[in-house]
């Protein structure tokens, strides 16, 4: 189906009459209700009548002017405005010169109102040093479920590939026969996949999604003779940036295995000073469990940020997350670590972080650091990620309305005997004085939810926060069932009234469901 007759099947979704849905109470009764049909708010009519004419057309002189006042697209042209209304004309044959109320509400309302510049793509500096990124990192890339019994395939490698991840991590161990080498999380029960098929996939779909480098982290238990078969096997396949071996096993390995491996991730001697020791003529790799860092971030935060100013810190999940859950991501990025690894098969809010996160910079998998993450401030000192600060922004969010539950999900799935009473949630993570979730109240029985709730969030560190939006139905007598969410990075927002697309629990894109949201910066 053209892209046309989508939006034109939706437009009659949006301005059919209502219509009325039955509901079964018991085997005799039944409740009837009435749809509805969605509405532009309040406020969306009086920003219309104060940009119209007096015969309520929206020229494109008139929207030129609200997309620059309200929307704060400054370099808007009235060429392009002209093109935005033009594409509108299928919604009404009767309005050649502009939106009326109706369509700009639709306009307003339309995929083509995100609320990242979709156009942008990668707009960061991309030629500064690996250690001045986050890097869209995975831990355990091979593993289809747990970290105990699952499957180890190439297939999860091949969706986070696709998905940007950037950093892809491979357990090599001799398969049975010792004669090659096979990927496995070690002394479990996950049964193998060949290391040559990770390679392969990984050769096929390393750019994919994003052109910029894809590295390989190797936890290697192999013997030198399969590391020399590894090397000559794979001379042409593996490309990158790290080992997580002991010293004494890349002392052993062959000189061809060893050229392979652009950074060596050595073990210093001594605790956690003795690793955050910082050589200003050489690069090191230094890992650490969330459990680690936590503990050492207590009393050493600000030398761990200094250590991450020109060295690789990657944070990995502590050893008991055997359901492939996650951690808070902010511990590691707040503290410049550039390799926040995640098990991304499941799902759950800090994987929606971590999505969120890496939506920034055209979804590259690289995202730049904030400045005061890379270099000392101006009497040398270095960010500490506990320290209070005063509010630079805020952001003011108003929560208009939503749509699209009626079309996505069965018409019984929130509730078998009405429609849903939605409510959404609202809030930052971020530093931990700017982390904060807010909700709306519950509108009781409609698939078009009409909130008009403002929320403002005063932000300390902007740069580092990422706006939370999920969407659940109120149930009385049960857990309340999750009805979409999304995360987006506050420091690549566009200001104005936008739509907001929601996504299920892992992340993929629902076909309908979206909010009418309005971002102030005050």
């Amino acid at each position: 189906m053209s892209e046309t007759n989508k939006e034109t099947k939706k437009s009659e979704k949006m301005s059919s009459k209502p219509k009325k849905q039955t509901y079964s109470v018991c085997f005799c009764c039944r409740r009837r209700f009435k749809l509805g049909v969605s509405e532009a708010p309040p406020e969306i009519r009086t920003l219309f009548h104060r940009y119209c004419d007096q015969n309520g057309i929206m020229t494109a002189s008139h929207l030129t002017r609200f997309l620059i006042e309200v929307q704060k697209e400054e370099n808007i042209t009235e060429e392009q405005t002209q093109a935005i209304i033009d594409s509108q004309k299928h919604l009404s044959i009767f309005h050649r010169r502009g939106l009326n109320l109706e369509t700009f509400f639709k306009f307003l309302f339309s995929d083509s109102n995100p609320p990242l510049v979709p156009s942008r793509g990668v707009h960061q500096d991309m030629s500064l040093p690996l250690s001045h990124y986050y890097i869209h990192t995975g831990h355990n890339s091979y593993l289809t479920g747990n970290q105990l019994s699952s499957d180890c395939s190439d297939a999860p490698i091949i969706n986070a590939l696709q998905r940007g991840v950037r950093v892809i991590e491979l357990d090599i161990w001799p398969n049975a026969s010792k004669e090659d080498v096979d990927v496995l999380h070690g002394r479990t029960l996950t049964t193998p996949v060949a290391l040559i098929k990770c390679l392969t996939s990984i050769k096929q779909y390393a750019f994919v999604a994003s052109e910029y480098p894809v590295v390989i982290t190797l936890e290697d238990h192999l013997t030198p003779d399969l590391q020399a078969k590894v090397a000559q096997d794979d001379d042409n396949d593996l490309s990158d940036d790290e080992d997580d071996d002991e010293e004494k096993s890349l002392q052993d390995g062959s000189d061809e295995y060893r050229r392979l491996i652009a950074i060596h991730a050595g073990k210093p001697k001594g605790g956690i000073v003795e690793c955050l020791k910082v050589d200003p003529n050489k690069v090191r790799r230094l890992s650490l469990s969330e459990s680690q860092l936590e503990k050492a971030a207590e009393t050493y935060g600000k030398e761990i940020v200094r250590f991450t100013q020109q060295n690789i810190l990657r944070v990995y999940p502590k050893g008991t997350r055997i359901t492939s859950s996650n951690y808070n991501p902010l511990i590691g990025w707040m503290h410049g670590a550039q390799m926040v690894a995640f098990n991304m098969q499941g799902y759950g809010r800090s994987l929606w972080l971590m999505q969120g996160m890496f939506k920034a910079n055209g979804r590259c998998g690289y995202v730049k650091k904030p400045d005061f993450l890379l270099k000392p401030g101006p009497i040398n000192e270095v960010f500490d990620p506990k320290a209070p600060l005063p509010a630079k922004t805020t952001l003011k969010v108003t929560v208009y309305m939503g749509e699209g539950w009626y079309y996505d999900f069965k018409h019984t799935h929130f509730d078998q005997f009405s429609p849903p009473d939605f409510y959404a949630r609202i809030g930052i993570a971020g530093v931990p004085f700017d982390t904060v979730m807010k909700k709306t109240k519950s509108i009781e029985d409609s698939w078009l939810p009409s909130w008009n709730e403002v929320f403002e969030f005063p932000l300390s560190v902007p740069e580092l926060a990422l706006l939370r939006i999920e969407v659940h139905e109120y149930d009385m007598s049960e857990k309340d069932d999750f009805g979409g969410q999304t995360c987006l990075p506050v420091w690549e927002l566009r200001s104005g009234i936008r739509a907001i697309p929601l996504h299920s629990r892992k992340g993929d894109k629902y076909n309908n469901v979206k909010l009418l949201v309005r971002f102030e910066f005050i």
